[in-house]
């Protein structure tokens, strides 16, 4: 089975604090709606708020992610799946869509 990256975006800061229980309920349920699925998460983890983070550009370090968006990362998943479509389909059940999208890549 292929290997794909499920990136989580949801609004910035996206802190742990800031996101709904029935949500983080939901990313919970999600892990057992995938084994139905056929799916499974090889890893996944949840990442600091955006405000934690630090960019290197050459020789400048900034505060903040690397851009300047109304969304940032907010965790990722790797997951085995079948192939692009069958990540596809597991990142549009992903509960961070309703708040922000989910991006779905390939590993090499």
């Amino acid at each position: 089975m292929a290997q794909f990256a499920i990136m989580l975006y949801l609004p910035a800061p996206a802190a742990l604090a800031d996101i709904p229980p029935e949500e983080l309920a939901a990313q919970e349920r999600h892990g057992a709606e995938l084994e139905e699925l056929g799916v499974k998460i090889v890893s996944g983890y949840a990442l600091e708020g955006s405000t934690a983070a630090r960019t290197v550009r050459g020789e400048t370090v900034a505060d903040g992610p690397f851009t300047a968006t109304a969304e940032v990362l907010a965790g990722f998943l790797v997951i085995e799946a079948r192939d692009a479509d069958h990540a596809l389909e597991v990142g549009r059940r992903n509960p961070a869509v309703r708040r922000g999208a989910v991006e779905v890549r390939p590993l090499l």
